[in-house]
């Protein structure tokens, strides 16, 4: 199973207000469609349908599902997002699915978002890349909630909930992947719902599609309480989404999400806490890496050495990474979670702004948040003796993850920070490649600081750190040192990242 990482908390500042920036219309084939105008792109191919054929392609895969709704409500950004418009999703259709009694799954409303691939092949939203690869972003989402008793007409709120997840990944250009997490940390509709986080999932019954600018497959999104995001977190998010498809009223089959839903999976089945105890003791958790509130300092520097410690070389040449790891610290570095609110995503750049052609997206650290920290032959390593690592509340309570998902099982975890280009990314004896040694464990590449922990070590630390499972503000700050490893680790107040100043 591959490394995964955590999304940002996106949180309640990312919904808009459906009354002001969309409406509700009747999707009919044929009506209300812009023309597609090429300059370029699908014109060399002489795509020029009143029909834009993405759209048209992810639309018969809505109409093999639902046939005798031809018709559906949507969801419609009222002012395009290639014309200025904050809703980068077109459309958001609603449907209304009858289950399957066979395999004990409720009736539910459905929904499909169209805009996260490319629906006109002209440039106006996505690059034209041609047939062979995603299409866009290569998915669109979807969302599956319980209907109630007497619901007529399916609720609006899931449309607001794909709009700001949507906002995401067009700022950042990270996409998300099956068994990927999303932490909101309030009520997905604003309600008193214990329902408040996300993982995703391949949709169970909408089957990848190719257009003429590429593939769009189509992922679901399920709402989870805070425990089993928690749990996700530990282990992964596909062992979570497994254990809830066996349970008919944390989803069922097709992950189906209640927002009235009270309980969580381990207090509807307590076994289940077992199957996941297990499961991060011989798997280890997959979550690589998170973006936090996190600074180091180097207590082995003499305050008034102003040196650049990036032109500092000390010892021998550090071995390099080798490609697995490099491609997965990358990848931490490039996706991650941000604990803070919308104001942490990546800035929009000037083009996106003004919804000119974006620029390619690429799968290596290139944005300007996180590119500073990719070890390069201008950035010299320097080993330190002594640091002092800084993480907020949320930050510190995943140090346990770390260090018993992770280093014990041979591999690596990295804080990205948020505020900027540090980065801390523990290591075990088993992660080769790494320029911490067991001789230097302590070793700064720029701001990007690599700390080497050996098994003995991390048995220690995680019977020091024990406390920091319970999330209680008033007894912060906590402070663990290891003098004979000449570490320090502080669990600070938010404020204090916050206010870097004070």
């Amino acid at each position: 199973m591959s490394d995964s990482v955590l999304h940002p908390s996106l949180g309640p500042g990312g919904h808009w207000g459906a009354s002001r920036m969309c409406r509700v219309t009747r999707f009919i084939r044929g009506r209300g469609m812009d023309e597609v105008r090429p300059t370029s792109g699908a014109q060399a191919h002489g795509l020029v349908p009143l029909f834009p054929p993405g759209l048209q392609a992810i639309y018969g895969e809505c109409r093999r599902l639902y046939p005798e709704q031809a018709n559906p409500l949507q969801v419609t950004a009222i002012v395009k997002y290639w014309l200025g418009g904050p809703d980068p999703l077109d459309y958001i259709s609603m449907y209304r699915n009858v289950g399957c009694p066979a395999q004990d799954v409720q009736e539910h409303w459905h929904y499909v978002s169209f805009g996260l691939s490319d629906l006109y092949g002209d440039n106006r939203v996505h690059e034209f890349t041609g047939p062979d690869g995603p299409s866009g972003f290569g998915f669109e989402l979807t969302f599956r909630l319980k209907r109630e008793v007497g619901e007529t007409a399916p609720p609006t709120w899931p449309a607001e909930l794909m709009q700001g997840l949507a906002r995401y990944v067009f700022q950042s250009e990270n996409t998300f992947c099956s068994g990927d997490h999303v932490s909101w940390h309030s009520p997905l509709d604003n309600s008193e719902s214990r329902i408040q986080h996300m993982l995703l999932t391949e949709d169970p019954q909408m089957q990848p599609v190719q257009t003429p600018f590429g593939t769009v497959s189509f992922l679901q999104i399920v709402g989870v309480c805070t425990e089993e995001l928690q749990a996700a977190q530990q282990w992964n998010g596909q062992g979570i989404l497994e254990l809830m498809r066996g349970v008919r009223v944390a989803g069922g089959p097709w992950l189906i999400t209640d927002m009235r839903r009270g309980e969580t999976i381990f207090e509807i089945d307590p076994q289940l806490q077992e199957r996941v105890d297990q499961g991060i003791e011989t798997e280890g958790s997959n979550l690589s890496g998170v973006s936090a509130k996190c600074v180091w300092d180097d207590l082995s520097r003499p305050p008034e050495d102003e040196e650049d410690s990036r032109s500092i070389c000390i010892g021998s040449q550090p071995r390099r990474l080798s490609d697995k790891d490099t491609e997965q610290i990358r990848e931490t570095l490039r996706k991650g979670l941000e604990f803070n609110s919308k104001a942490a995503l990546p800035p929009i750049n000037s083009q996106k702004q003004s919804h000119e052609r974006p620029q390619s997206r690429k799968d290596s650290l290139e944005s300007e948040s996180s590119a500073a920290i990719v070890p390069h032959e201008l950035v010299r390593t320097r080993q330190l003796e002594s640091v002092h690592l800084k993480f907020n509340q949320e930050s510190g309570t995943l140090l346990p993850l770390c260090l018993r998902g992770r280093l014990l099982h041979g591999r690596h975890f990295t804080y990205k920070s948020i505020n900027g280009d540090t980065a801390i990314t523990f290591v075990s004896t088993g992660v080769e490649g790494a320029f911490a040694t067991e001789e230097h464990p302590y070793a700064a590449h720029g701001p990007w600081l690599q700390i080497l922990l050996t098994e003995e070590f991390v048995e220690q630390m995680l019977g020091d750190l024990q406390e920091l499972n319970t999330r209680d503000e008033t007894k912060l700050p906590k402070e663990y040192s290891w003098p004979e490893k000449k570490l320090k680790i502080s669990v600070l107040p938010d404020s204090v990242f916050d206010n870097p100043l004070q």
